[in-house]
């Protein structure tokens, strides 16, 4: 009789090595259940699917670069915010993905934005869709970066690439001529081919402002603002909801 020892040199031979640490369980359930070969071969396949595809949502989770793994499931709704929940229930079904459409989150520091947004990449990795966030700042620091360091080329395809591109926190500051020529580009490059995740602390109808040269400005927010579901995200602070002083002593010892 072949062993589980002899099974696992099989395995890994073949690359499914990921299969060895349960097998023995699943040698025992096959036995007790009294359980036919393409049975027990079903369980094995579904475990390695299951494995495989763990391991690509993790790596698409590596690559997206959230500041935290947020889900929308885990969202605080005892919150007394205001936002439309029908449009927040139709952007996380993803469709606007498959349309090329885009999602800008408006309202006050703290109300959750960067939490909602965070949870749509989230849904959006789970669903087998790549995805990169950054912090507008940043965003424009690296094409700053890219281009004296002759890398822009490699930079713009990285995130020219991803299904969702997430934005947080844009027109904190007003661009340069520079910056607003670089967001000009992508906004542009991007607009029929993948899909924007924009926050903002500013209404949309500010954003024209943000930009060096309004011409830019208009034929990018133009693109942008109409192909787009504008979610404003307004009331206290979610953010103070989640300090440390507001916890209860039972949250934290358990």
């Amino acid at each position: 009789m072949t062993n589980t020892t002899d099974l696992t040199v099989l395995l890994k031979r073949l690359k499914l090595g990921g299969i060895a640490p349960s097998l023995p369980e699943r040698l025992s359930l096959a036995r007790r259940d009294h359980l036919d070969y393409v049975a027990f071969l079903e369980i094995l396949l579904l475990d390695e699917i299951a494995r495989r595809d763990q391991r690509r949502l993790e790596r698409r989770l590596e690559r997206a670069g959230f500041e935290q793994i947020c889900r929308l499931e885990d969202f605080d709704w005892s919150v007394p915010l205001t936002l439309d929940r029908r449009m927040l229930d139709e952007i996380f079904t993803l469709r606007f993905l498959d349309r090329r459409e885009h999602c800008l989150f408006v309202g006050p520091v703290g109300v959750g934005k960067s939490f909602l947004v965070q949870a749509l990449g989230y849904a959006a990795a789970r669903s087998g869709h790549s995805v990169v966030f950054t912090r507008a700042d940043t965003l424009l620091k690296t094409f700053a970066q890219a281009r004296a360091d002759r890398s822009l080329d490699k930079t713009v395809r990285r995130y020219l690439a991803p299904d969702l591109l997430i934005v947080d926190d844009f027109g904190l500051r007003r661009l340069s001529a520079q910056e607003s020529s670089d967001l000009y580009e992508l906004i542009i490059e991007r607009h029929t081919r993948a899909s924007f995740a924009i926050t903002s602390n500013r209404a949309v109808d500010e954003w024209l402002g943000l930009f060096d040269d309004p011409i830019l400005g208009n034929s990018a927010l133009d693109r942008l603002a109409n192909a787009s579901y504008q979610l404003t995200v307004d009331g206290p602070s979610y953010r103070a909801k989640l300090a440390p002083r507001h916890r209860r002593v039972d949250d934290v010892t358990g």
